[in-house]
């Protein structure tokens, strides 16, 4: 059975877009509409939750940079509207999960890095949104910078 809607989980950098393309490429074929997700992770995450400070003012700025980026990201893509383009603030795995059950979506695809061992088999977010997803996972293997 054909997928319906594709939601691919970016990271705003430019080796997403071969993630992208592979994405678009399988929703030509199946003629599914294709969104796109990033995820602002919460600043407290980053620094391990033990910040004395108050990082609002940091996160608003940051979340208003990251819409910026997706917009510019996702220019390059005419079939993605404004509309396809999802911006969200939180833990990655969760939110792209939650995105995708609200969306109906049946495939999400992300990128991965193939780094060695089990546990890092896939990256760390890669392997996150692989379990528990609530639809098919598409891993695309990103190449390794030259």
């Amino acid at each position: 059975m054909p997928y319906q809607h594709i939601l691919v989980a970016v990271d705003l950098t430019d080796e997403c877009h071969p993630v992208v393309r592979r994405a678009q490429a399988l929703a030509q074929a199946s003629k599914a509409r294709l969104s796109l997700v990033h995820i602002v992770e919460p600043m407290a995450m980053a620094f391990g939750g033990d910040v004395p400070m108050d990082l609002s003012m940091l996160q608003q700025q940051q979340f208003e940079q990251a819409r910026e980026r997706l917009a510019t990201f996702a220019g390059g893509y005419a079939e993605i509207t404004a509309d396809q383009r999802h911006l969200a603030y939180g833990q990655p795995r969760q939110e792209i999960h939650r995105l995708a059950e609200e969306q109906g979506c049946d495939l999400i695809v992300v990128g991965s890095h193939g780094r060695h061992g089990l546990a890092l088999l896939l990256g760390s977010t890669a392997n996150d949104v692989l379990h528990g997803a609530p639809c098919d996972v598409l891993a695309v293997r990103l190449k390794k910078p030259e």
